[in-house]
Formats: structure tokens, C-alpha cells, sequence
């Protein structure tokens, strides 16, 4: 019997009558089986899973659940050795075995769905009228009836920031009243201020009495004892009021939960705070000793790194703070160690930054297979215009010098060339009046000369979470990036409030209206931390499959879509052309991955073990698009164990007041595949001149470690 329940109310006792009634083969045969061992022997006979007949997926997955069990493996993030006993859990539970410890009925559910799934009747997947329709249920921050809405918080916030400035006397402060200044003269004031990004930044919400202020006194109970929890320990709070003004406090104009899920704290969040760890286990950086990846790096925390091509700047500016500390962040343990955190005056770059920063510059110049620098953060725009010049001047010194150090080089021993740059930020989303004219100069200037001496590409990678945070102020900051000749790209993080049905698809069809394209749709971590906000990687295929497929591109397609944008049309046109052409909604560009320890993204895995709370246990292989460091050989696979399982899954979003027979076939989606990486994200072709051997890699020579110049 196919489950008919409304509610995810499922016991062990259901599972027990749901696997006799429908599934007696399996009960029949843990009945007569003496132990696990013979239970999974007889599995394999009755399912004929040991013939040589190529077996279905579902059969597969069986198979495989079979093969792990009683197998132990180390757990990637943590570290722990696991021990796998799927089938031995349900032998037990099937012949009512007292003697050990029971199951959760998230486990028997999970364990349920994969055999049920040998029967051969898949769960009904929805046409694209009825993507089209999930994402019409999200707002998006542009329509008459948004605007009017967040018209009226920023007003009401104004008067909160009013009486702030007011009460705390800010006399050094830029944004003070002079005195004896009128109501209307202050409103008009603080108007001004308003379209000033360092006016958010110095009036950010800092505490959960601020934060509340600001949200008109609708925190409930529970949140503040979250926040008071959080200043107990030590943990930063900041949300800008311009990100505050976002939010629906009177709870009934529109569905919020992005941009609250995104911002506020959760529980599990707090209690690990102080325990947090570094889930890149490459960020884990000793002096002298190569990463997790292999890669050995300069001291100070400001480079990392994963692949031959591509390395992280994290400059020694303002850069490592934030326009607001991001819930699910994977730099928190960062901000729990304070080498990130939001004292903006002591984070201005120090006199020792410039040497610094050159010999950083170094390592990029003397590696050989360096090509992409990705200046992050924190947030790359985070730094002020003057520290952001003088970074990108030395990327262009740096990148200039390698070319010409290639010129005393023979063909086959020179050094891969700088051909990307990249600025992660989440500023054009937290703070879009922080996309000035000085900034948009200080961009199309360094294209301007950089593309004279090779770079190509140009990228600017932000973050949007939802619809809902696309405003008319967002569109005009995204008009002047473009503007400036960059690139403008998105990753998201795909957390239980935007995995709901249709919600990813909107975003990516809102984005691509502004000339955004999508480059990543990012899996939670799978840390304590993120539990009340993390997905199952299920749902990430799940909605890869259902709901992103319609807008996928043809190779063809893709590739005449990568030549416009090299030839310099307007991203926003070249995108309703294409849609139009196509007849997609949105241009699915965005690959559906995990972030792993050690081995990047991928998305490539197979489920091997559903630990008894429900818990499962994947499997996954590093992406074999692209070039990887050359340790990947000795990590083939990589375990996780999900945060969640399915079922308490469903159950959040069931509480979300989304149906659950919408998501049903969730529970097939076992095994998955890296896709292929959008033809525009692509390295150009490597020169034949470059050399193929690599460098800081430990050999038997010592390493190289950069200097001051």
C-alpha cells in the first residue's frame, strides 16, 4: 500500500504493517533467516541480485546497501570511523529482536522506500506546467506591491534609527544630528544616509535587542533566547537595515523564510558555536606542511586552495568582514576563531599589508599551474575602493609578470598564465548602494588593462538567496557591474527554505531577467551547526531533475551562448534572446554539488548505508571534469553522513505548509552525477607551451616558501 497519510506521522508500527502488507517477501525472508548474515544471503537469492542480468537502479541500490553492511568507513567531516549496518537494523526490527537497540521510523521509512522502489512504480515526475506553477507561488522584491511594502519598513526602520542615533549620542560619528535639528530635518537626514552602504554598516543590528528594534518587536520568545544564548557566547550578530527592510514583520503580506533561514540563528547554530570546525579541510593550514588537498601555502591565513588552476585571496582589509554574517557561512569557524569579524575600524589594512600582499602576489607568479585568483573574503567588496585598487594593481602587476617571466622560458616549461579573475561578494544583495560609481571605474579600469596583458574573464560571484531579495536598488547595483564589463554570477545555497518546490527555479528565472547567470546551487555543510537548515543532497538531485531541467540548454545551445558573452554583448540581452529562441524560462547554467573535504565539488555519489536515526551515508567521488591536485588518487571516495534524514526533512517543510506528496519521490533519487560544467565557465584552452609539472607540492626537495621581495 502506498502511503495515503497528510501528516509525516509515520511510526515503526506503520512501517511494520506497510512492509507485511506490501513487501512479504522481505519479511518472509528475515523470518526465516538465523541471522543478519542470512538475511542478506537470502535477499540476494530471492532478488536475484547475483545473476549476471544487468539489474535496474533500484535493484542496484539494494545490492549495494548489502554489499556495505557490516563494512566500517571513516566519516570525511568528522573523522569518526562508521560502522554500517542497514540490513542488520531491519533483520533485527523485522524479527522483533528485543535484544538490541531499536531503530527510528525515520530509518525503517528510508529502508522501506528502497525496496518498495524494486516494485517498478516510480513516483509521478511533474511536467513542466507544474514547475511553472510552483514557481509562481514566490514573490519576487520587484513587483508595485513589494516595493510599497518595503517602502513602508524602511520608513518604519528610519524612525528606529532616529531614536537610536538619538539615544546613543554619536558625536564622532558621520551620521549625528546637529543640534536643535528638527523631526523632519533628521527623517530627511537619515533619507540621505539611507543610500549610503557605510550608513548600514556602522548602524547594523550588533544585538538581539537592536535586531528586534528594527524587526518592530515581532522576535519571538525563542529567538531572543537563541540571541541572548549567542551573546553569552561571544557569538557576533550583524544585519544591516537596509537586509532588515526586507523582511515581512506583520507575517501575513509574503513568505519570508529565505531571507529569515539565511540571517537569524538557529539553535543548533549557537550551542556549536565555539566548537565549529573547518568543514574544507584544506582551509586547515600549518606552517611548512601541505593542505588537505596538498597544496602547501604562505602563512597568514590568506591563501587557499584545492585545485592546480584556482586559488582564494583573503586579503588583510575590511574583506574579512561581512555585510552580514551568513547563517550557514562555511567560514564560520572564521568568525569563531576572530580572524574574521565586524570591528571595521580594526580591520583597516595595517602599514605591513602592501609587503604582505606582494609576497602573496609571488606565490601566484611563481606557480605553475596558477591561472584564476579568486579575491574573497568575507567579502571582496567589503574592502574599500582604495584597498580593493591596490589589490587588483597587484593582480595585474603579478599577472603581468608571469607573462613575461614566460618569455625566458622554452616551450613545455613555462608557466601557466593569470586568464580569470574573480570577486566573491554578497554585497550587491546585503548592501546595493555599496556598487558606487568609484567602484564601477576602479573595475572597468582593470579589465580595460588586464584584458591588454591576457586575462579574459571577468567575474563577479554573489549570492542571492531568493526572489525575494532582488529589489529595484539590487537592479540598478547589477546595471553598473555590468556596466563595468564583468561577468555577474550567482551561487546559492540550497537550505530547507529554498529547496521548497519551484523556489530555486524562480530565483534563477528572476536572476537571468537582470542579466545574472547561475554558476552553483551548493549543498548545506553537513556540520551540527547547519542541521536546522540543511537538505538532503536527495533533494538537490531531486530538484536538478524535476525542476532546473527545464530550462536546460543544448550543448549547442550552450556553446552559442558562451560566444555571445565573449563577444561582449549585454548579458541581459543575450539572455532574452536566448530564452526566446529556446523557449526556456530561465538558462539552467548552474551545477547542482557538494562542497567535500579535501576533494571539491561534486555531486557524483551512490548511498551505501542509512544509519539507524535515519541518517544516510554517501558515497562520492571527486568530479571528473576537471583537473584536480595530484592527491586525489589517494582519496577515491569520500564518506558523508547527511545531517538529517529524509523524513525530518519532509517534516520541516511539511511544518513550512508545503505538501508532501509534492516531494515523494525524493526517496528514489540515490545515486548521482556530477554535471557538466556551462561552456562560459570553462578554463580556455591550456597552451601547449605550458609546462605540466607542478609546483608547491611536496617532493624530496625542500618546499618553496615565498619571501619578501
Amino acid at each position: 500500500m502506498r502511503m495515503k497519510q497528510k501528516k509525516m506521522n509515520i511510526t515503526s508500527q506503520d512501517v511494520r504493517l506497510m512492509f507485511e502488507t506490501n513487501l512479504p517477501l522481505i519479511q518472509q525472508a528475515a523470518s526465516g533467516s538465523r541471522d543478519a548474515n542470512d538475511f542478506k544471503q537470502r535477499l540476494m537469492e530471492s532478488l536475484h541480485l547475483n545473476g549476471e542480468t544487468p539489474l535496474t537502479p533500484a535493484a542496484e541500490n539494494i545490492k549495494r546497501l548489502i554489499q556495505h553492511d557490516g563494512t566500517t568507513i571513516q566519516e570525511a567531516s568528522t573523522g569518526k570511523e562508521i560502522r554500517l549496518e542497514t540490513m542488520g537494523y531491519l533483520w533485527n526490527f523485522l524479527t522483533g529482536n528485543k535484544n538490541v537497540a531499536q531503530p527510528h521510523a525515520d530509518f525503517l521509512l528510508d529502508v522501506y522506500r528502497q525496496f518498495e522502489h524494486l516494485k517498478g512504480s516510480p513516483s509521478a515526475v511533474p511536467d513542466k506546467e507544474q514547475v511553472l506553477r510552483w514557481m509562481k507561488r514566490w514573490d519576487t522584491g520587484t513587483t508595485p506591491r513589494m516595493v510599497e511594502i518595503r517602502e513602508r519598513n524602511k520608513q518604519r526602520i528610519i524612525g528606529c534609527l532616529i531614536e537610536r542615533i538619538e539615544t546613543h549620542h554619536y558625536d564622532k560619528s558621520r551620521y549625528a544630528f546637529p543640534p536643535g535639528a528638527s523631526e523632519s530635518q533628521k527623517r530627511s537626514m537619515v533619507e540621505q544616509w539611507w543610500g549610503d552602504y557605510r550608513f548600514h554598516l556602522a548602524l547594523a543590528a550588533r544585538s538581539w535587542r537592536e535586531l528586534n528594534h528594527l524587526m518592530g518587536g515581532t522576535l519571538s520568545n525563542d529567538l531572543k533566547d537563541i540571541y541572548h544564548a549567542a551573546h553569552q557566547k561571544g557569538m557576533p550578530v550583524f544585519v544591516t537595515p537596509y537586509y532588515l527592510s526586507l523582511m515581512d514583520v506583520s507575517g501575513t503580506e509574503y513568505d519570508d523564510a529565505a531571507l529569515r533561514s539565511y540571517v537569524f540563528y538557529s539553535q543548533n547554530l549557537v550551542d556549536t558555536f565555539g566548537n565549529i570546525k573547518a568543514w574544507e579541510k584544506e582551509d586547515e593550514v600549518e606552517p611548512g606542511k601541505p593542505n588537505a588537498a596538498g597544496w602547501l601555502l604562505p602563512e597568514g591565513h590568506n591563501i587557499h586552495r584545492r585545485y592546480p588552476e584556482v586559488a582564494i585571496l583573503i586579503p588583510d582589509t575590511v574583506g574579512r568582514a561581512c555585510g552580514g554574517l551568513c547563517a550557514s557561512c562555511q567560514r564560520l569557524y572564521d568568525f569563531q576563531s576572530g580572524r574574521f569579524n565586524f570591528d571595521l575600524e580594526a580591520l583597516k589594512p595595517k602599514e605591513t599589508w602592501d609587503s604582505k600582499l606582494r609576497r602573496l602576489m609571488r606565490y601566484f607568479r611563481e606557480d605553475k599551474q596558477l591561472r584564476d585568483i579568486l579575491i574573497t573574503g568575507g567579502d571582496a567588496l567589503m574592502s574599500r575602493n582604495s584597498s580593493l585598487r591596490k589589490i587588483l594593481d597587484a593582480v595585474y602587476t603579478m599577472a603581468k609578470h608571469k607573462r613575461d617571466d614566460n618569455r625566458h622560458r622554452p616551450a613545455g616549461y613555462k608557466y601557466a598564465e593569470i586568464e580569470r579573475v574573480r570577486l566573491g561578494t554578497r554585497l550587491p544583495v546585503y548592501l546595493p548602494m555599496r556598487i558606487n560609481d568609484e567602484l564601477v571605474e576602479i573595475l572597468a579600469e582593470f579589465k580595460q588593462k588586464a584584458e591588454a596583458i591576457g586575462i579574459s574573464q571577468f567575474f563577479i560571484q554573489t549570492h542571492f538567496q531568493t526572489p525575494l531579495e532582488i529589489t529595484p536598488e539590487v537592479q540598478q547595483g547589477i546595471r553598473k557591474l555590468h556596466r563595468a564589463g564583468w561577468t555577474v554570477t550567482n551561487q546559492l545555497v540550497f537550505n530547507v527554505a529554498a529547496s521548497r518546490r519551484g523556489h530555486t527555479a524562480r530565483l534563477r528565472q528572476e536572476l537571468n531577467r537582470m542579466g545574472v547567470l547561475c554558476y552553483y546551487t551548493f549543498s548545506v555543510k553537513g556540520f551540527e551547526e547547519n542541521h536546522a537548515v540543511f537538505a538532503p543532497n536527495s533533494r538537490s538531485l531531486q530538484e536538478q531533475q524535476e525542476e532546473k531541467i527545464i530550462g536546460q540548454m543544448s550543448t549547442q545551445e550552450d556553446y552559442l551562448t558562451t560566444d555571445f558573452f565573449h563577444n561582449g554583448r549585454s548579458q541581459e540581452r543575450i539572455i532574452r534572446m536566448l530564452e526566446k529562441k529556446t523557449g526556456l524560462p530561465f538558462l539552467a547554467t548552474d551545477r547542482n554539488i557538494m562542497n567535500l573535504p579535501g576533494i571539491g565539488k561534486s555531486m557524483t555519489f551512490q548511498l551505501v548505508g542509512i544509519m539507524p536515526n535515519g541518517r544516510r551515508v554517501l558515497a562520492f567521488s571527486h568530479d571528473d571534469t576537471r583537473r584536480h591536485s595530484p592527491v586525489i588518487k589517494d582519496m577515491p571516495v569520500i564518506h558523508i553522513l547527511e545531517n538529517k534524514s529524509i523524513a525530518e526533512y519532509i517534516r520541516q517543510l511539511e511544518d513550512m505548509g508545503e505538501h508532501i506528496a509534492d516531494y515523494d519521490s525524493i526517496w528514489n533519487y540515490n545515486t548521482g552525477q556530477t554535471e557538466p560544467r556551462f561552456a562560459l565557465y570553462e578554463y580556455p584552452r591550456a597552451s601547449a607551451d605550458y609546462t605540466t609539472e607542478y609546483s608547491n607540492i611536496p617532493t624530496e626537495e625542500p618546499p618553496y616558501i615565498p619571501h619578501a621581495s
